[in-house]
C-alpha cells in the first residue's frame, strides 16, 4: 500500500500526518486549522482556560471541542489544555476517516490518533538508549485508537514529574492525553509507579498504560505487545515554535 507522510506545523501544533492518499493529508490539515481556531477564539474570551492547571467548568453554550476538553481533563483533575494535542489529533483522524480514509495517522508530538486496516508498529522513544529499537504493535481496528505520551524529560509539555515516558491507551484521545499528563505529574521515581496508576481506576475509557522511568517499567490494564523494531529517529515528530 502506498503511504503518504507530511510534517505540518501550525503555530504550536507540530504534527506528522500519514495516509494512503494526499487528499486525506489536506483533510487533516483543514481540521487542525478548524480546531485551533475554535480553541483560540475561546481563549480570547477567557485566558484562564489556557493557563489553569485545575478543572475548568464549561457552560452549555460552549463549543463541543471545549466541552470535551473540560470533561476529559476533569476526570483526572488537570487543566483542559492538558488535552489539546490529543483532541486535535483525534478530530483530524476522524475527519480523514469520514472522508473515506482506511489508513490514517496523526502524531501530534507523541499524542497519536490511529485508524488502520493493517498492523502498525509505533516506536517507543524515551530519549534513552535502553528503549531504542522497541515498538508497540498496534493491531488493525475498526475504531480510532489513541496512544498519548507525556514525559518529564522530553518535549515542550508541562510535567511536574520525572518519568522518561508515560503512555496511555484509549479510544478517547482527550482522556488519554489528560491521563498521561496526570500520571506523569505523579512519577518522580520508580517507587511511584504503582501508586500513580491508582488515578486510572474507574475511568472505563482507558484500556491501559505504561510508565517508564530509569530502569523500571510499569504496566496497567491491557497494553499492546512490545516488539523489536527498526525505529528511525528521523520519523519522530518534533520541531520548534516561539
Amino acid at each position: 500500500m502506498t503511504v503518504v507522510r507530511e510534517h505540518y506545523q501550525l503555530k504550536e501544533t507540530i504534527v506528522t500526518i500519514i495516509a494512503e492518499d494526499k487528499k486525506y493529508i489536506e483533510v487533516a490539515k483543514k481540521e487542525i486549522q478548524k480546531c485551533r481556531n475554535e480553541i483560540e477564539q475561546y481563549i480570547r474570551k477567557d485566558e484562564f482556560f489556557k493557563v489553569t492547571l485545575k478543572p475548568y467548568i464549561h457552560s452549555k453554550k460552549d463549543p463541543e471541542i471545549i466541552k470535551k476538553m473540560c470533561n476529559s481533563a476533569n476526570k483526572v483533575i488537570v487543566g483542559p489544555m492538558a488535552t489539546v494535542a490529543g483532541i486535535i489529533a483525534e478530530y483530524a483522524v476522524k475527519a480523514m476517516v469520514s472522508r473515506g480514509a482506511k489508513y490514517a495517522i496523526v502524531d501530534n508530538g507523541g499524542d497519536i490518533a490511529l485508524y488502520s486496516n493493517r498492523l502498525v508498529n509505533i516506536g517507543i522513544y524515551t530519549g534513552k538508549q535502553k528503549t531504542a529499537g522497541l515498538a508497540l504493535q498496534i493491531l488493525p481496528s475498526n475504531d480510532i485508537i489513541g496512544i498519548c505520551t507525556s514525559s518529564g524529560n522530553i518535549g515542550y509539555s508541562l510535567s511536574f514529574g520525572n518519568a522518561d515516558s508515560v503512555t496511555v491507551f484509549s479510544n478517547n484521545l482527550s482522556v488519554a492525553d489528560a491521563a498521561a499528563t496526570a500520571l506523569g505529574n505523579l512519577v518522580n521515581s520508580g517507587c511511584d509507579i504503582e501508586s500513580a496508576f491508582k488515578i486510572l481506576e474507574g475511568i472505563q475509557e482507558i484500556s491501559g498504560a505504561i510508565i517508564i522511568i530509569g530502569k523500571k517499567i510499569g504496566f496497567w490494564g491491557n497494553v499492546p505487545k512490545i516488539v523489536p523494531a527498526n525505529v528511525s529517529y528521523d520519523l519522530i515528530t518534533r520541531g520548534r515554535y516561539n
